[in-house]
Parts: structure tokens; sequence; C-alpha cells
């Protein structure tokens, strides 16, 4: 059997606007708007992404679903990022030996994110 390979993601938000401008500042992503009123194309994030209100499935509570972790160049200029656009930072940074430095999130919808700075 193939290995599954990530495809796409989707962030749910409560305030579309104001995570954008959160995932614009930290991460430079951009954004299109396509589909339903309400639905964006995040343009440039390597994969597929997709930005849009949080869904409510017939139990009533916001969807739950995978973590993910974006690759970054400085994780002390994306920490500074985070927190001077409204995020925070729930795990200071991280060396994992052999993977690189990491750091997880909270966006400014209560999603959690990690950021990894790579080693080669």
């Amino acid at each position: 059997m193939m290995a599954g390979t990530v495809r796409h993601f989707s962030i749910h938000t409560d305030d579309n606007d104001r995570a954008m401008a959160f995932y614009g500042a930290v991460f430079g992503w951009a954004f299109e708007p396509w589909g339903p009123p309400g639905f964006y194309q995040i343009t440039n994030a390597g994969l597929p992404g997709a930005l849009h209100a949080r869904q409510t499935p017939l139990t009533g509570e916001g969807l739950r679903a995978f973590e993910v972790t974006v690759g970054v160049d400085d994780i002390a200029a994306t920490r500074a990022a985070v927190i001077a656009n409204g995020g925070k930072v729930t795990m200071e940074p991280y060396h994992i030996d052999g993977v690189g430095t990491l750091i997880w999130i909270e966006d400014t919808e209560g999603n959690r994110v990690g950021a990894m700075a790579y080693e080669a």
C-alpha cells in the first residue's frame, strides 16, 4: 500500500478577515476568493489550501481536524510575528535533533498550528 500524501488543507475560522491578516503577516500567504461566498483559496502555501468559516456538523460542534506544521526559515522571526499579529505561542521553541526547531502556536481563531525551522 502506498503512503498517503497531504494534498490539501483547510483553515476553519470564526473571522475570515482576521485569520487572513494573521496568516498573511506570519507566513506570507495570499488568499483569493474561490467557490461559495466566504471561501478563499490559499495560493502560495506549498500545497493547495482553503480558508473559510468554521463548519458545525450535526453535533453542533466546530470541526476537529488534523494538525499542520508549517516550514519556516527563522523560528524567532515567526514567533515574533505570531505575537505581533494577535496569535499566541503555546509551546516555546523546542529543538528536535536531526529535524529542526519547533514551536506550537494558536492562531487568531483558536486553531493549533506548528511552525518548524527544519535542519538542512
